[in-house]
C-alpha cells in the first residue's frame, strides 16, 4: 500500500504550481459534493471521503515543502 501512496505523490510533485492549484480546488469541490450525498443518504462508497481528504493533504503538503523550498530572500509577489 505505502507504493501506491509514494507513486501518487511522486505524480503530485510533478505538477507546477498552477496545476497544484487547480488540482486543490478540484478536490475541494468533490469533498464537498461527497459530504452533501452522505447528509443526504445517497453515498454508497463512504470511504470516498477519506481518500479526498488525503488528497487534498498531499497537495497542501506539497505546496508547504515548495514553499519552503524558496530561500527567504526571493520570495514572490
Amino acid at each position: 500500500m505505502a507504493r501506491k501512496d509514494k507513486r501518487r505523490v511522486e505524480e503530485i510533485r510533478t505538477l507546477s504550481d498552477q496545476d497544484l492549484a487547480k488540482e486543490l480546488e478540484e478536490a475541494h469541490r468533490q469533498l464537498f459534493t461527497l459530504r452533501l450525498q452522505l447528509s443526504t443518504r445517497q453515498l454508497s462508497n463512504t470511504a470516498e471521503a477519506g481518500k479526498v481528504k488525503r488528497k487534498i493533504a498531499r497537495i497542501k503538503t506539497v505546496q508547504q515543502e515548495r514553499q519552503l523550498a524558496v530561500p527567504a530572500g526571493t520570495e514572490e509577489a
